[in-house]
């Protein structure tokens, strides 16, 4: 009996020593490729975050793993030397899945510091800004997901009902379409989630209100290829309730949104451009001046709720020919173009899934310019595909190649090549231009709104105007 026990001892201590062996050199693998990972995102620059990131503490960490695990963004985060660390920063959306995953708190999904940052607003936990009633939700906020956006909207609406008191609400007819007929409690800028769920707030709270938006009800979303995923969590919406679906595209939402139009007594006004936001007096209601095809108007609002977005006015590339028709800042349906030429400008995700969506269409011919060398802030999905359309000759991809011209049947590109560069002339018979926006940063400020690198100066409430 003993030498059984003896036996099968020397033959279990070797074997849990080769287990432990073999674990370990997987774990050195996979963290070698983590530091190869990082040095990777450095050089592109895409382990700088854009906004909300994971924030670790060193000193709480285990170095368990459970937040790479539980992150549905590949690559944000990598264990290196038994600590969690950021890897691609800029992948973040701020899903907090790696947040609540942690065994042991130490992680917490925010903006970090704003003492440097001069591309986030300082708000206040109800979002006002440092202008008394003037209030900021979603993207602009530096929050992304539709859930965030959501949640700071209905926070803000709230926050006025709750100061509003027992005033009464200002006599406005529910979906009245013009805009100079009275005064309303909220003026809404911007028709997105945030936008959204602030009117139907208003409504839940009595509150009179007008949802502003220049394009389309939809705000943002409408910009996104056909059929891409917009929403990965459920969301809770005023009045419509709780989104249970874990995912939903573009289309499944939008029509919800006008699902709500149909059921609920918006005030909706869209085509309709806000170009300023002003005190109409010291301490008194604001002045919201817009402006349609048939003209322009001012709107009196006890507070104003901006849910602009980030995006702000499409950039421009500049160049000879940009104002001719085919040219365009969206794809609105791949499926409207076939068997033709097709140029995509831009390197972004935006930008790689309209040349995607575009070269899934029968006979197009699509072709991506992007000035830089290599693509560095693509969500791995996109990145693995748009690699596998060059390789089969789906996507042409111009590395450091620029636009220099667009005429009717043509476009003129520069690309760089050994060293130098040479002229390249493509047939062509629509471009999309996927190069950012101007987000109306500068606006905010004209209209007393401090970022966080501005947050020590002195407030400005009152005079300066905001588009």
């Amino acid at each position: 009996m003993g030498t059984t026990i003896l036996g099968f001892i020397a033959v279990l201590v070797p074997l849990l020593a080769l287990i432990a062996w073999l674990e370990r050199r997987a774990a050195r693998r996979l963290e070698l490729a983590a530091v190869a990972d990082l040095e990777e995102a450095r050089t592109r620059g895409s382990h700088r975050p854009l906004a909300q990131h994971p924030q670790i503490d060193p000193l709480q960490c285990v170095g368990c793993g459970l937040c790479v695990k539980a992150c549905p963004e590949e690559g944000v985060l990598a264990v290196l030397e038994g600590i969690a660390r950021v890897v691609h920063g800029s992948r973040c959306v701020g899903h907090g899945r790696c947040e609540t995953a942690c065994p042991v708190g130490a992680i917490a999904v925010g903006l970090g510091s704003l003492a440097e940052r001069d591309d986030v607003p300082v708000l206040s936990p109800t979002q006002e800004s440092v202008v008394p009633g003037l209030y900021l939700a979603g993207e602009l906020s530096g929050i992304a997901l539709i859930r965030h956006a959501v949640a700071q909207a209905t926070t803000a609406i709230d926050a006025i009902a709750a100061r509003d008191g027992g005033r009464g609400a200002a006599p406005v007819r529910p979906g009245a379409a013009r805009l100079d007929d009275g005064s309303v409690d909220v003026a809404i800028v911007g028709a997105g989630p945030a936008g959204l769920a602030a009117a139907l707030r208003c409504i839940e709270r009595k509150r009179s209100h007008v949802l502003i938006e220049q394009e389309e009800l939809g705000g943002t979303i409408l910009h996104y290829p056909r059929a891409k995923l917009v929403m990965t969590q459920p969301v809770e919406l005023p009045l419509l309730g709780r989104l249970t679906r874990s995912e939903y595209r573009k289309e499944e939402l939008v029509e919800l949104f006008h699902e709500a139009a149909r059921r609920f007594p918006l005030r909706l006004k869209t085509r309709t451009r806000v170009e300023t936001v002003s005190r109409a007096e010291a301490g008194g209601d604001f002045a919201v001046r817009w402006r349609d095809a048939g003209g322009s108007g001012e709107l009196r609002a006890r507070a104003v709720v901006l849910a602009l977005g980030r995006r702000g006015t499409p950039r421009k590339l500049g160049v000879p020919g940009e104002e001719l028709p085919k040219v365009a800042y969206r794809l609105v349906d791949a499926a409207l173009h076939r068997g033709e030429d097709l140029l995509v400008v831009g390197g972004g995700d935006s930008a790689v899934e309209a040349a995607l969506a575009l070269a899934a269409q029968p006979g197009n011919r699509v072709t991506l310019s992007y000035r830089k060398e290599a693509f560095f802030r693509l969500k791995p999905r996109n990145e693995q595909r748009i690699v596998a359309a060059e390789r089969s000759g789906g996507v042409r991809v111009l590395f450091g190649s620029e636009v220099v011209a667009i005429e009717p049947d043509r476009v003129e590109l520069r690309v760089a090549i050994d060293g130098g560069e040479r002229p390249l002339s493509l047939p062509n018979d629509h471009v999309l231009v996927f190069a950012g926006g101007t987000p109306p940063f500068e606006l905010l400020r004209a209209a007393g709104v401090t970022f966080g690198a501005e947050s020590r100066r002195p407030a400005v409430a009152t005079g300066p105007r905001v588009a």
